[in-house]
């Protein structure tokens, strides 16, 4: 409602002696003019410019005799004032204007500006008028006086000795006689048949305000009780007053009364503020609610406020402001909501946590409109330090302003029917919606309006999904702040009403005379063009937008007429262009309801008007008829009283039962706030239903209104929507009320599932309160949000030393700023329905929203609160509603990850209450693993760790990392790795969230190095082997201490893990799945090479060539060879540009060993450009990735990539891959492209070239052949280099299979698998034939060695491309493969320290060649 901005400002007052520092302060009725009492001085201030008029100060000697002032008070048409002083005097002052039409302070305009052309005889607002104070008559009442209180003509006072004194303001008595306040009868309530009296002597009131719309006065009295005295009849003597009052207020301070709400609130010696209304019918004080601190939110100071010092209702009754004998502020809207307290957070402590002195207030008085705050302090303590410069800013006496801004809602409650939010200060407007490009949003337009059919049309208008875009549902504190117009502001401050249009474009603010729009898109204001049109205005109800027009109510000075205008938005601001109509009576509200305009006027009725567009040539215009006129005066006691007036489609019959389905979202009925009650008229159907179907609707006669009912008590503010949704009807169709203190209410409409007859003794609605953590301002109804602003705070004490601004108001208070808030209710309502056995409604309700993106998040908010609650209550809960809320949340798909979020979220002692009614966590573990969500079942592994023994959590956990790998989620297997390993090891931590970073040394063996920076201007021989594990980053989360991993590294969790790697790598391997194989070891950091050592006569066999080879081709994405059409021999044949071909395949496979050409350099960042089109690359790279040139990341990238199996598109698409490896081709040899080519080598090349699959498959290949060569699965690299067609390939095996003893099975293998191949390619696959007759030599070769093979040795492979100093110790140390887990003998070489496993050494160079690519596979 209302929300302090920035820092309080400060007026000084005139120095004077300590003794004349002002402590009151009383605003005219108008709120233009300020009396600000001191001892012996009577002051005037202005309020805009906020400055000092006159001073009337009191001679010594008559103040001896007077004594010192102490209260003041205006009479109602500002022209005088009585001031009541300690001796028992009254003063009358009489307040005249000096100097004819001169001002004390103006404006100063430079010359052409266009201030300056205003028309002159016009009050300039910004002119402080210059005023004479006298005094007139002196009264004498001969006891002191405690209270006075204006009503209407007359002054009442109160006195000591227990006297009422009634006085005309010329300073009269009339004779009339004083009333003595025992002679006044009191009772519980008026119905009693007498009263008791008083009963002492000395009992008189201390504080008294009067009612008007309860026509009588709530009273303090001295000794602590409450009352409410009201004349019976018109005559005010003592035997016609009659007094009721509460039983249990016996410690009463002070009294504030709300005129509009008719509260009465009385402040307690307690702290606390009692509100009390009057019953209609018995007349009885009825308690309404409590304004009191909570110890929940003010630990420290809830319970030593001291008593209740001062209370002020705001001008337009919305708030009112409380402070305390100890000091503070707090702010609370009508019923008890509470908005701001000065008791806590920032404003209780500085930055540095020391407690500050709260602010202590003498006096305060709400500015105009509620924008301003006077408030003469006493700051606390500090005033009676003595230090040494007395004229230090706080020892002058001072007036703060603390300044407002405040809801739309307060002033011009039609805004009510919006969904946005929008704030107004007295020179700006804050608004949640000013990004124009929301406002094209569809859902606001109206799906009424015929006007606008193209917005109509809008793809969205009737789904379910729109959405506000995120930054409108998200809170944050970012408005968008309009400035009111400055020309428009100087003569009409203040602003008074101000609106917006639906779809939150447009902008109209009222001041004091005629209005001004602004639109959003264009960032302009529009004015009236003549200024006498402006000033004859003033609006008095309020103002709303219809379409593109504005409607308002206004008083026509010169013609002294009310009058309902519409303006259009697009035209020049002129009443030549508005639609003016006649009204009976002043306008109090008015409201909008699809094309029906409903005024609220002070003769207490309601007229409901037509608005039409009418387009008469080049004008638009709009015109209004009136409908239906209903006279309220038999329910309403006052006027003022109505707080809003709505017309809705809401009705106590939903839709399904009305005689008329058509009429189910018309303006079915009234909804009127009458002081707080909300009051229902609905249309009544009981007559005969004419039905008139060709004719107008607007001749139809207009239904008539049943009798009112009363719906909701303590009612703020009422939300409800004219838009109709078929999916979600129960938001639409709600009513939603705000109820200060107690919270929201949403009357929501039942249907009946599947249009079955609603059963008749079923009600069709249902009141449902929720508690919300913020004041709401906007109901966002298909998103299913709040939308509200809460006050936040920032220190700025920081700035300022100890001494120099220790006084400042920027140390005193800190800074103020207005947050933009949202919050959910959906889950709240959800489980009122279910508490009610509504359990239908609720599904249907929630399945209409499933679609939000936070459903997931209201599912697991009612799930927890309902858990909190009911797991940790004393007492027995006789009806447990979690096993209901369990049971409903399984409807829906999220019901795993809701419940194990919410028990992650939970702490553990609550979890056996949960499961108890949720189902056993094993259960639903195994449930998340059928419907394969693996994350989840991580979540639910977690909790069983906690739950169950290490055994069954090992068992789950096993079961888990087996799918895991399957699916190939390589995140969630590194991660089941370490929790194995932490279960092995006696640990139950859960993993951490956020990879961590160790030296390799203690790596565990299954980490995967993801990036590392080499120098790239060495060349690969001259780089030591130590140098290649520098910076590695691990992705897996690692264990406490690495040092402890590779301790245990041989315990059995460590052989358990690597049996389950083991198996899976052999599944693999025997589903010819290569592809896997290569990410699977990439990504969990599997040592390939030594694992396919031990494998190579068993898993690591290739058994069926043919098969391996079509597998291949499919899962890389290989084009099969096709015969060229001219079969004319190649030059590549015969190994003629042999040098060519081998060069471009040993760069692709190891750039260091070519870097200083430029041929390397320029054939990587193509890959890498070609790389960046692949596809989405969803593995992060670390930071270490970004400095240094990291060229070989290109070739790695595409390996761990998670989607790689997908992101490439089908081989024949890769036209960018094949350009890219022509491009390769002329950039390799220097010479090639001076080569003359015939028609058909060109014509071979291109074929090649169409036979290449993409270049990431062709990088992965030879990684593997490279992974297969070094692991000696000699059949393997056979299979590989027949895909790849690189006879080079063939021979550097013939060689090592010459140099080195082979097993003479694998031998026999190769041969009986290349004949299969052989005898495939002629009858399936001709396109492999030319292959292989190109390597015919070779075969014979191998078959000679074949028949010759005798026993065969250990295999020793041996490292090529290497210099000789470094392959031995590397081949030594690597290639003995030992036992898992055995420690190495002897020095490791350069590799690697001593102290790791040979295991390490093969996986790094493993690793090495599939990050960086760094191996060659040519034969030197």
């Amino acid at each position: 409602m209302y929300f302090l901005s920035g820092w309080p400002k400060r007026l000084l007052c005139p120095l004077g002696s300590p003794a004349d520092a002002p402590f009151h302060i009383q605003s005219d009725p108008q709120r233009a003019f300020f009396a600000v009492l001191a001892p012996a001085r009577l002051s005037i201030w202005y309020s805009r410019p906020s400055v000092l008029i006159v001073t009337h100060k009191e001679p010594t000697k008559s103040s001896m005799q007077f004594g010192s002032y102490k209260q003041a008070e205006w009479r109602p048409d500002s022209t005088m004032i009585a001031v009541s002083t300690t001796n028992g005097y009254m003063l009358f002052f009489h307040i005249t204007s000096t100097r004819g039409d001169k001002y004390l302070y103006e404006p100063v305009y430079p010359k052409g500006s266009p201030q300056v052309k205003g028309t002159p005889h016009f009050k300039d607002e910004q002119r402080a008028p210059s005023l004479h104070l006298e005094m007139r008559k002196i009264l004498d009442l001969q006891a002191p006086i405690m209270s006075l209180q204006s009503v209407l003509e007359d002054l009442l006072v109160a006195t000591s000795d227990g006297l009422l004194h009634l006085i005309h303001w010329e300073g009269m008595t009339n004779g009339r006689k004083a009333i003595n306040l025992c002679t006044v009868p009191f009772s519980v309530d008026l119905q009693s048949s007498r009263g008791s009296f008083l009963g002492f002597a000395d009992v008189h009131i201390r504080d008294m305000e009067y009612c008007a719309t309860l026509d009588g006065f709530a009273v303090v009295f001295n000794d602590g009780r409450v009352g409410f005295i009201t004349p019976v009849s018109s005559r005010f003597t003592a035997e016609q007053l009659h007094g009721v009052w509460p039983q249990d207020v016996v410690d009463g301070t002070c009294v504030a009364v709300n005129n509009k709400y008719r509260l009465m609130a009385f402040g307690c010696v307690s702290g606390s503020v009692q509100v009390y209304t009057i019953d209609n019918t018995t007349g009885a004080m009825l308690l309404s609610h409590k304004l009191e601190l909570t110890a929940k939110q003010y630990p420290d100071i809830w319970n030593k406020t001291g008593a209740v010092k001062l209370m002020k209702w705001s001008p337009d009754n919305s708030v009112v402001i409380v402070t305390w004998e100890y000091g503070g502020l707090s702010l609370w809207s009508v019923f008890g909501a509470q908005l701001i307290c000065t008791l806590g957070g920032d404003f209780a402590y500085r930055s540095d946590g020391i407690k500050k002195d709260p602010l202590k207030i003498n006096s305060m008085s709400w500015g105009a409109e509620g924008y301003h705050l006077w408030v003469i302090s006493g700051f606390g303590s500090q005033n009676t330090e003595i230090e040494s410069n007395l004229k230090s800013i706080v020892k002058q006496p001072g007036i703060l302003l603390f300044q407002f801004i405040k809801s739309v809602l307060t002033v011009n409650p039609c805004m009510s029917n919006q969904e946005q939010v929008l704030l107004q200060g007295e020179d700006r407007l804050y608004l949640n919606c000013g990004e124009a490009s929301q406002a094209q949003n569809p859902r606001s337009s109206s799906a009424h309006s015929e006007n606008k059919p193209s917005r109509e049309k809008s793809p969205f208008a009737n789904e379910g999904l729109e959405s506000q875009g995120l930054s409108t549902l998200l809170g944050h504190r970012h408005w968008h702040v309009v400035q009111i117009s400055s020309i428009y502001l100087e003569n009409n401050w203040p602003i008074r009403f101000s609106a917006i249009d639906k779809l939150g474009q447009n902008i109209a603010v009222v001041g004091k005379f005629g209005f001004a729009h602004y639109s959003l898109l264009t960032k302009k204001w529009k004015l009236f063009g003549n200024i006498t049109q402006e000033q004859n205005m003033i609006v008095t109800g309020g103002l709303a937008w219809w379409n593109d027009f504005i409607v308002l109510a206004c008083y026509n000075i010169n013609d002294r007429q009310e009058e309902l205008r519409v303006y259009l938005r697009t035209s020049n601001l002129d009443n030549a262009f508005a639609h003016i109509t006649k009204a009976q009576a002043e306008t109090l509200l008015l409201s909008v309801f699809r094309d029906m305009v409903i005024v609220f006027r002070a003769d207490c009725s309601i007229c409901l008007y037509s608005i039409e567009r009418k387009s008469d040539g080049p004008n638009t215009t709009a015109t209004i008829q009136v409908l239906q006129e209903v006279s309220m005066s038999r329910y309403i006691p006052h006027p003022f009283l109505v707080v809003s007036v709505t017309l809705t489609s809401v009705s106590t019959e939903n839709g399904i039962t009305l005689k008329m389905p058509q009429q189910a979202r018309d303006a079915e009925s009234i909804m009127l706030n009458l002081a707080g009650q909300l009051i229902m008229m609905q249309r009544d159907r009981s007559g005969p239903q004419i039905r008139e179907k060709n004719c107008n609707p607007n001749q139809r006669k207009p239904l008539p209104f049943c009798p009112p009912v009363v719906l909701a008590q303590s009612v703020e503010n009422v939300w409800t929507t004219c838009r109709a949704n078929k999916q979600k009807r129960h938001l639409l169709e709600a009513l939603w009320l705000s109820c200060g203190g107690a919270g929201m209410k949403v009357w929501l409409p039942l249907f009946p599932r599947d249009h079955r007859k609603p059963h008749s003794f079923l009600s069709q609605r249902i009141m449902l309160p929720f508690h919300i953590n913020i004041y709401p301002l906007a109901v966002l109804f298909e998103d299913a949000l709040v939308l509200g602003a809460v006050n936040d705070t920032l220190l700025y004490d920081s700035l300022y030393t100890r001494n120099s601004g220790r006084e400042q108001l920027e140390v005193l208070f800190p800074f103020c700023v207005v947050e933009r808030t949202s919050q959910i209710y959906l889950h709240h309502i959800l489980r009122q329905l279910l508490v009610r056995n509504l359990g239908e409604q609720a599904l249907l309700l929630a399945q209409s929203c499933a679609a939000l993106p936070y459903f997931p998040h209201v599912l697991e908010l009612m799930l927890h609160e309902v858990l909190e609650e009911e797991a940790t209550s004393r007492e027995p809960i006789p009806d447990p509603l979690l096993p209901t809320v369990a049971k409903f949340i399984t409807e829906f798909p999220l019901f795993l990850q809701t419940v194990v979020h919410c028990a992650r979220k939970t702490e553990y002692a609550l979890w056996n209450y949960l499961f108890a009614a949720v189902g056993n966590p094993k259960d639903l573990f195994e449930e998340c693993l059928m419907a394969q969500d693996l994350d989840t079942a991580a979540s639910y592994l977690i909790i069983l760790q906690n739950m169950e023994v290490p055994a069954v959590s090992r068992q789950h956990a096993t079961l888990l990392f087996s799918t895991a790998l399957e699916q190939g989620k390589w995140d969630l297997c590194r991660h089941m790795i370490r929790f194995l390993k932490a279960i092995g090891s006696g640990e139950s931590e859960t993993p951490p969230p956020t990879p961590t970073t160790q030296e390799p040394s203690s790596s565990g063996g299954f980490e995967f190095f993801r990036n590392r920076s080499i120098s790239l201007s060495q060349s690969a021989e001259n780089v030591p082997a130590s140098k290649f594990s520098l910076q590695k980053t691990l992705s897996m989360p690692s264990g406490p201490s690495g040092k402890r991993w590779s301790r245990d590294s041989d315990c059995a969790e460590n052989m358990y893990i690597d049996m389950m790697l083991w198996r899976h790598a052999r599944r693999l391997l025997e589903e010819v799945r290569l592809k896997d194989l290569g990410c699977f070891a990439a990504q969990l950091g599997f040592e390939l090479i030594s694992w396919l050592c031990k494998e190579r006569t068993r898993a690591a066999r290739v058994d069926n060539f043919v098969l391996a080879l079509k597998r291949l081709h499919k899962d890389f994405l290989w084009p099969l060879p096709i015969i060229p059409a001219s079969s004319i021999s190649s030059p590549f044949k015969n190994g003629k540009y042999r040098t060519g071909e081998q060069l471009l395949k040993s760069q692709s496979a190891n750039p260091f060993l070519n870097l200083e050409m430029d041929t390397g350099v320029s054939n990587v960042q193509r890959s890498q450009s070609w790389l960046g089109n692949i596809g989405p690359t969803h593995h992060e790279i670390d930071s270490a990735s970004s400095h240094g040139p990291q060229m070989q990341d290109a070739f790695l990238s595409p390996l761990f990539n998670k989607g790689d199996e997908c992101s490439i598109g089908s081989a024949t698409d890769l036209t960018e891959s094949s350009s890219m490896v022509d491009g390769d081709w002329t950039v390799v040899d220097e010479n090639f492209s001076t080569l003359s080519l015939t028609q058909s080598e060109l014509e071979h090349i291109s074929m090649e070239l169409a036979s290449k699959g993409p270049h990431k498959s062709q990088v992965q290949l030879r990684y593997l052949l490279h992974i297969f060569m070094e692991a000696g699965c000699l059949d393997w690299c056979i299979v590989i280099g027949l895909i790849l067609r690189e006879s080079s390939v063939i021979n550097q095996i013939l060689v090592i299979i010459q140099s080195t003893e082979v097993d003479g099975e694998m031998l026999q293998n190769i041969k009986t698998g290349l004949h299969a191949v052989d005898r495939w390619a002629s009858t399936d696959c001709p396109g492999y034939k030319p292959f292989l007759n190109i390597i015919k030599p070779q075969l014979q070769k191998l078959s000679e060695i074949t028949e010759e093979q005798v026993e065969p040795e250990a295999f020793q492979p041996v490292t090529v491309g290497k210099t000789p100093e470094q392959t031995s110790p590397r081949a030594e140390d690597s290639r003995g493969s030992l036992g898992h887990g055995s420690i190495p003998q002897g020095d490791s070489g350069g590799s690697s320290t001593s102290s790791q496993r040979e295991e390490d050494t093969a996986r790094e160079e493993e690793e090495e060649s599939f990050q960086d690519g760094t191996y060659d596979c040519s034969v030197s």
